[in-house]
């Protein structure tokens, strides 16, 4: 692989991670008036308190149903580490009421994800949860941070989002329901103060 290449690589991957920190903007109603509506009513607004409880799927299974791509990988250090150091996957994975996929879709977690630790296993996470039923939705939370998925719960910092969930920021935990090397289900409590 060539120097080209592989600047052309960085270039690509630089604009996917600052695409995917901005939180995916689905706001009820996108008019310039009604933006600035919102935005005169905020100091007069009271921050709210939602907790959310859903799953997550993280489906790498190679078929017509992976929803969890590899992008990119570290080529001299990635398959030599046994944490797969270096690793980044795109994913556009389920959220469902339940463990079972086949439960009741409420989203999709769109973003990235990489192997950012080189002793053990340890995620940098980036991407929105996009709700897609109920009252959530057309909004996002956007979620930034680490997930040493080894550790039985993990807590990771919600830092954005939009149309319920403006303003939002808070915390969200989770813990694995099932994994192996092809699939993972997580559970997923969140708790946001939002506007």
């Amino acid at each position: 692989m060539g120097k080209p290449t592989i600047i052309i690589q960085l270039i690509i991957l630089s604009v996917l991670l600052m695409l995917t920190a901005m939180p995916v903007v689905h706001a009820l109603d996108k008019s310039p008036k009604a933006v600035g509506r919102w935005f005169k009513k905020l100091s007069n607004a009271k921050q709210k308190t939602t907790k959310l409880h859903f799953y997550f799927h993280d489906l790498a299974t190679g078929g017509k149903n992976e929803k969890s791509s590899v992008i990119a990988q570290a080529t001299n250090i990635t398959s030599k580490s046994p944490f797969l150091f270096g690793i980044l996957r795109m994913i556009d994975d389920p959220l469902t009421v339940g463990p079972e996929l086949s439960s009741k879709r409420v989203g999709s977690a769109q973003g990235i994800y990489g192997s950012a630790a080189i002793n053990e296993f340890g995620l940098l996470m980036n991407f929105n949860f996009v709700f897609t039923d109920g009252p959530y939705n057309c909004s996002t939370l956007s979620l930034l941070g680490r997930n040493a998925i080894s550790n039985e719960y993990r807590e990771m910092p919600i830092v954005g989002g939009s149309g319920v969930f403006r303003l939002a920021r808070d915390i969200a935990t989770a813990k694995t329901y099932f994994a192996n090397f092809t699939v993972a289900i997580v559970e997923y409590h969140v708790i946001v103060l939002h506007y």
